[in-house]
C-alpha cells in the first residue's frame, strides 16, 4: 500500500475523464489534453515541494514520449534518458517504460530497459482505467522504481555518478 505521502501527491494529480487511445482520433485529441494538464500539475506541485524528478515531451500525435528523469543520492544526481510509447490499447494498457542505459544491470527490468511494473503497479492500474494518465504512471511507477533501483544499483557499484567516472 502507498505511504500517506504518496497518497497526498497522487490526490492532487487531476483524474482523466476522456476514456481514449491513440486509434480514436478526435477522443484521443481530447485524452492528450487532460494527459497534458495532469503532466503540467504534477510537475508544478513537484516544483513547488522542491521534488522535481523528470521532463517528458512527445511527438506530434503525442504516442511516443522521451525525456530525462534523476534521481539525488548522497547529494549527487544520477540523470537518466526515458522513453515510452503509447499503447494501442491504452488507456486500458499502461505503457511500458524504458531506461535504456540501466538495461541488464537490475533484475526488475526486461529486455529493452523497460521497468517491471508488472507486480504492484500494472493491478493499480486496471482498477483506474481511464482515470489514470501518463503523471500517475511517473507518480506510481517510474518514481518508486528509481527510488527502490537506483540506491541498490549505487550501492552494488553498478552504476557511478558521472564525476566519479572521470
Amino acid at each position: 500500500m502507498a505511504d500517506e505521502a504518496t497518497r497526498r501527491v497522487v490526490s492532487e494529480i487531476p483524474v482523466l475523464k476522456t476514456n481514449a487511445g491513440p486509434r480514436d482520433r478526435e477522443l484521443w485529441v481530447q485524452r492528450l489534453k487532460e494527459e497534458y494538464q495532469a503532466l503540467i500539475r504534477y510537475v508544478e506541485n513537484n516544483k513547488s515541494a522542491d521534488t522535481d524528478w523528470f521532463r517528458l515531451e512527445s511527438n506530434k500525435e503525442g504516442t511516443r514520449w522521451f525525456g530525462k528523469c534523476w534521481y539525488i543520492h548522497d547529494l549527487l544526481k544520477y540523470e537518466f534518458d526515458i522513453e515510452f510509447e503509447i499503447p494501442v490499447t491504452y488507456p486500458t494498457t499502461a505503457p511500458e517504460i524504458a531506461v535504456p542505459e540501466l538495461d541488464g544491470k537490475t533484475a526488475k527490468m526486461y529486455r529493452g530497459g523497460k521497468i517491471c511494473l508488472t507486480d504492484h503497479f500494472k493491478p493499480l492500474w486496471a482498477r483506474n482505467v481511464p482515470k489514470f494518465g501518463l503523471a500517475h504512471l511517473m507518480a506510481l511507477g517510474l518514481g518508486p522504481w528509481l527510488a527502490v533501483e537506483v540506491p541498490d544499483l549505487i550501492q552494488k557499484g553498478v552504476i557511478q555518478h558521472k564525476e566519479k567516472c572521470i
